[in-house]
């Protein structure tokens, strides 16, 4: 005990000196890469956006995290960081920005604390380099510019960290509980994600506290019994409610937190079986990938306009696109084939790996000399807690069939702790021993360049030779010389072992950079040249930028007057199934219409059968705003369907109702009043019946419907009646016409209205 009192008088002490003057700089560039132009994203992503519209307007929205004003349905995830972002957005007004700030602010948190965990173990310098690393590794500072959950997750696990660590050095249980309960608050964010660290925090409380096993055993007993409770209290309240004093649970099939918990949000996020509770998964998959795509030409208007050769670099989505992943589901949104090299696998690898090989080379001199049964010291064992950390999280992203690349931000702290660890105990090693552990050094750099290299060479038409040439060979030359100098000890040395953790950490700084310099995806993050794609994949060939997007996919109402008749669309090389999407069929490599579909030439939204769904292979760049109206929904509304429908309304309290939240978002975002999206974020959430769809309408809540493509789903019959009974609105009395009008995903649609007595 007067060796743990003796540390925790060491820590006040050392919190009383100076700010560490080599942190600020680190500080710095992590504000920089996570605050820079977030103000020039208008609506971020949307689906988000208008729900904190929504959550602004009533508690009862607040509480359960309603998408729109009028209570129908809630987002797809727990309302904790959504909490956040509407008391920001309070506080600073409703604006893009001030939704993605408290994300923003949690990337830079995330830094400081990287660097108070491992400072107090393994030194300042390696504090100093795990926050550098941390603040530099790609897709955390592109998740952190967005209103995605991850960001905050990650603070919010760090935090635990931090509060294990300290109940592990004082001894005392109220940590213990306080670092669980964190978790707790954690799944209440992005729910079964938040686990991924249960092991590292068990093991490392088994094997670093200086207490009996009994109380080992009931204190980790208590603190899960209370983590457990926290996880599930916002769940149970929910789910306890009657379902018509609440909103319909966005995103599950039964209308309950705990089945969205450990259905779509948890198991089948691992087995990528989106059948198993019914199409609205897949569907939902889909959506995000469609209205992500339609997000490459909107961004195009963002911080790239500056550079006369950023369209060409933006050209994600040519006229020939390639299905991300190799055209098959467990390979959507460019995250790869399972295996035990999927996170060396492009897509992937650009967004966290480039520092892999060094980090298993400072695993290896961590753990050297470790002996089973121990006795370990502070720094293997907290080795141990980053392992814990970093090995199940790896597996899962291996093998998992459902995920998008910015979840990889999970892997971001673990690969950053032994980075900044590795690199301290790897020079010790290489200047104070001469066995094969002083090779470890130059091993870990040669290594980790050659694996820059081999990430970096798919985008070479987009960076150039230079960078990539440069980056190998001075990983070679240093590691080399590094290599022969091995006996010697003087300040060259020094130098060069600076010079070596410089070039490691070149390509990911400018990787990072990325969304400021070419645009960033608000609904599906992802750096690179390609950032504003949000499909992580290489760039295209396409060599102008009228050919790398989607024309024809409008904002309701609008009209586009293109099209294409050239418009299929190619698999990538390589894929195995032809290039099918899903739901579609393959004829050689062409993308083919779903079947059923009258229309052999046009690409058909999941769930649709209009003709107005074509893809077109072209749109304008250019733009007359200055903001990014990105948000990978239809971040633009058609004035001429708003006037009509505020004009027409009689006291209905949905302005319209519509297939699903693609369309429904920026019409929330824009006037704050409620639209029914009557499926939910895909479309084909089971929430609405004819009965119960008649009853709403005799009661006059509403009686305008506009039906795209897009949706259609679980709520067909819905969508059949509407049609029947209802009296079609002439399309010049709310159609758009111009031609500037913004793109989105959903597609040219008809408007209905429906009025029974």
């Amino acid at each position: 005990m007067k060796h743990m009192n003796s540390e925790v008088k060491e820590e006040r002490t050392s919190n009383k000196k100076r700010i560490d003057l080599f942190l600020v700089p680190i500080v710095l560039i992590a504000a920089f890469l996570n605050l820079f132009k977030i103000w020039t994203d208008e609506y971020a992503n949307a689906y988000y956006t208008a729900a904190v519209k929504s959550m602004l307007q009533s508690f009862h929205n607040f509480f359960y995290a309603s998408f729109d004003p009028g209570g129908y349905v809630t987002i797809d995830k727990p309302p904790v960081v959504f909490w956040i972002q509407t008391i920001s957005a309070k506080i600073f007004g409703f604006h893009g920005w001030s939704v993605i700030l408290p994300q923003a602010l949690a990337g830079i948190g995330s830094v400081l604390l990287l660097y108070v965990l491992i400072k107090r173990t393994f030194g300042v310098w390696a504090g100093r380099f795990a926050a550098l690393a941390m603040a530099l590794t790609p897709i955390v500072p592109a998740v952190s510019r967005t209103n995605n959950i991850d960001s905050m997750l990650v603070f919010t696990l760090l935090l635990a960290t931090w509060m294990l660590f300290r109940a592990v050095r004082t001894v005392k249980f109220g940590w213990v509980l306080a670092a669980f309960a964190m978790i707790g608050v954690a799944f209440n964010m992005k729910m079964l994600q938040a686990y991924m660290v249960l092991p590292a925090f068990y093991v490392f409380y088994v094997v670093a506290t200086k207490i009996t096993w009994k109380k080992k055993i009931a204190f980790l007993t208590t603190a899960t019994a209370l983590m457990l409770a926290v996880s599930v209290s916002w769940a149970v309240v929910v789910d306890s409610t009657s379902a018509d004093k609440r909103p319909y649970m966005g995103s599950s099939q039964t209308n309950s937190v705990l089945e969205l918990a450990f259905g779509y949000n948890g198991i089948n996020r691992l087995t990528g079986n989106t059948s198993v509770t019914g199409s609205s998964h897949k569907q939902s998959a889909q959506t995000e990938q469609q209205t992500a795509s339609s997000e490459t030409k909107q961004n195009s208007n963002s911080s790239a306009d500056s550079s006369q050769s950023s369209n060409q670099r933006k050209s994600s989505f040519s006229q020939k696109m390639q299905a991300p992943g190799g055209g098959n589901q467990n390979g959507m949104f460019n995250t790869g084939n399972p295996g035990p090299f999927r996170l060396f696998q492009k897509g992937l690898s650009d967004q966290i790996s480039w520092l892999l090989p060094f980090v298993i080379f400072s695993i290896v001199g961590l753990f050297a000399g470790v002996k089973f049964k121990g006795p370990y010291t502070a720094k293997q064992k907290e080795s141990l807690f980053w392992l814990a950390w970093l090995l199940p999280v790896a597996v899962f992203f291996s093998i998992a069939g459902f995920f998008h690349q910015y979840y990889l931000i999970m892997l971001a702290p673990p690969i950053a702790a032994f980075a900044g660890a590795g690199a301290v105990a790897l020079w010790s090693m290489y200047k104070q021993h001469n066995d094969w552990k002083s090779w470890l050094l130059p091993g870990g750099i040669l290594t980790t360049a050659a694996l820059q290299v081999y990430i970096m060479s798919p985008y070479v038409s987009s960076i150039g030779v230079a960078p990539i040439a440069g980056v190998g060979a001075l990983g070679v030359i240093l590691a080399l010389v590094l290599a022969i100098r091995k006996q010697r000890k003087n300040s060259l040395t020094n130098y060069l072992g600076a010079a070596a953790m410089v070039v490691l950490l070149a390509m990911p700084a400018y990787w990072a950079m990325t969304p400021i310099i070419y645009g960033g995806n608000s609904m599906l993050p992802s750096a690179g040249p390609d950032s504003s794609s949000g499909m992580g994949g290489p760039p295209s060939t396409a060599t102008n930028s009228k050919q790398s997007g989607f024309n024809g996919m409008q904002p309701p109402g609008s009209s586009s007057g293109n099209s294409s008749s050239n418009n299929q669309m190619q698999p990538p090389s390589g894929s195995s199934n032809g290039g099918q999407m899903p739901g579609g069929s393959s004829n050689n490599g062409q993308m083919q219409p779903p079947s059923g579909s009258s229309n052999s030439g046009q690409m058909q939204m999941p769930g649709g059968s209009s003709n107005n769904s074509q893809m077109p292979n072209s749109f304008s760049s250019k733009s007359s705003s200055s903001k990014r109206k990105s948000g990978g929904m239809n971040a633009e509304v058609n004035q001429k369907l708003l006037n009509y429908l505020t004009k027409n309304n009689t006291g209905e309290k949905y302005l319209f109702a519509t297939t699903d939240s693609t369309s429904a978002a920026p019409y929330i975002i824009k006037t704050g009043k409620p639209v029914m999206a009557m499926g939910g974020f895909s479309g084909s959430d089971p929430i609405l019946t004819v009965s119960k769809l008649k009853a709403m309408i005799k009661k006059g809540e509403v009686k305008y419907f506009y039906l795209s493509g897009m949706g259609k789903g679980g709520q067909s019959d819905v969508i059949t009646w509407i049609k029947e009974n209802s009296k079609e609105i002439p399309s010049s009395k709310w159609q758009s016409t111009s031609s500037s009008a913004q793109q989105g995903p959903s597609g040219n649609g008809t408007l209905y209205e429906i009025t029974l007595k």
